[in-house]
């Protein structure tokens, strides 16, 4: 008996043992250079830009060009974005992990939307001409994201793709930590990738009433609790992030907490008034540790009436009167769904090594922590689902 029990503790232990990040690298409307990215979040302005009468949180022409070179240097014109942005951030942080191409790691991308701009071009030609070309459903399936950047990495080991909408991104990282502390392989690349800046997607989220009209100083107004309509943007762009079980001495940051949750869909949007699904995800996130250890919450927030508020009170059922102070970069970079998870922890790194919170800039804002060392970070998305994490500064 006392053997069995010591068998017990050593999992338990084994399962909580926290896991490093120790390559991270991202694409968004800020940029494509993680210093460049992170040191924009000094900047009180946002990164959003109108196109065709709606705000976008659009790559900028330099990070363009060097999408456009990664595609015409290996001949990957039939790719979809999604996977040139999840390729190009996972080599950069393959890089700053100092893994090597052939290794026997895992692989997840998330995608909320999928490979969106070929499905719809080739979507187009079939209804002109009836034909599809030939590389129409291998380029558009949503599976080829993670297995082309295998293909570009040399890797060996497991990988897949998948969709979980707007948490897809944090249910990589679930599913890394999962694989990690199972022991079928020691180091995983997760992350998420987006490009939803396409007329149909856009009219989608127009369907629903919930894109942005607002011709204002900010048209993303995430966090801002008295708004009377509805002021989601979406951007596009990726991130992709380096595991590694245990307290590695060149972390970036290390992952103590983490937590998902559904909820039974009653509306449109999948989200009760409450945030159901935030509050399950947030206390499995936190479990084990001191609320008031928390110094910081990144917000999924996606500017609209109803999502911001569901997850403020989801936040305050929570903490009750010891809310930390809260944030998010919607704002500045609009909600690149499926990736959204890793843009979010974008910012959150840079919090952390910089102890510097970034307030948005429209709103009145809680006392910032004089310390920055814990950060919980959410996700929700259609399907009633929702995912966290808590990340911790590595010293």
């Amino acid at each position: 008996m006392k053997q069995r029990l010591n068998v017990l503790k050593s999992l338990v232990k084994k399962m909580n043992e926290p896991l490093s990040i120790v390559g991270f690298s991202s694409i968004s409307a800020l940029g494509h250079l993680n210093e460049k990215n992170q040191n924009a979040y000094n900047s009180k302005s946002h990164a959003l830009t109108r196109l065709d009468e709606f705000w976008q949180g659009k790559i900028p022409l330099e990070t363009q060009k060097v999408i456009d070179q990664l595609r015409d240097k290996q001949s990957y014109k039939h790719l979809d974005k999604t996977a040139l942005y999840a390729i190009h951030a996972a080599r950069q942080a393959m890089k700053m992990a100092h893994w090597n191409k052939n290794e026997i790691m895992g692989i997840n991308i998330g995608c909320s939307r999928g490979p969106t701009e070929k499905l719809e071009e080739h979507h187009a030609d079939f209804l002109q001409s009836e034909i599809t070309h030939i590389q129409a459903s291998p380029s558009t399936t949503a599976g080829n994201i993670s297995s082309w950047l295998a293909q570009d990495l040399s890797t060996q080991g497991p990988m897949f793709s998948h969709s979980i909408t707007c948490s897809s991104a944090f249910y990589a990282f679930l599913n890394g930590i999962a694989w990690i502390k199972s022991g079928m392989v020691e180091k995983f690349l997760v992350g998420g990738t987006e490009a939803p800046l396409t007329p149909f997607t856009i009219a989608q989220m127009k369907a629903l009433k919930i894109y942005s009209k607002m011709d204002v100083d900010y048209p993303c107004r995430s966090l801002d609790f008295d708004k009377k309509e509805n002021t989601l943007v979406l951007g596009e762009g990726a991130g992709v992030a380096c595991i590694e079980k245990g307290r590695k001495n060149e972390a970036l940051c290390y992952i103590v907490g983490w937590g998902y949750g559904s909820e039974k869909i009653s509306n449109s949007v999948s989200i009760s008034k409450n945030g159901i699904s935030l509050q399950k995800a947030m206390l499995g996130a936190t479990e084990n540790h001191n609320l008031g250890s928390i110094d910081a919450i990144i917000m999924h927030a996606p500017g609209t009436i109803n999502g911001d508020k569901a997850e403020q009170k989801a936040i305050k059922s929570i903490f009750q009167n010891k809310v930390p102070f809260c944030t998010s970069n919607k704002w500045k970079i609009g909600h690149t769904l499926g990736a959204s998870g890793m843009h979010s922890l974008d910012l959150a790194l840079y919090m952390l090594n910089n102890n510097k919170v970034v307030e948005v800039p429209f709103i009145k804002t809680s006392k910032a922590p004089k310390q920055i060392k814990k950060i919980l970070i959410n996700t929700v998305g259609f399907g009633g689902n929702a995912a966290s994490l808590l990340i911790q500064k590595a010293e």
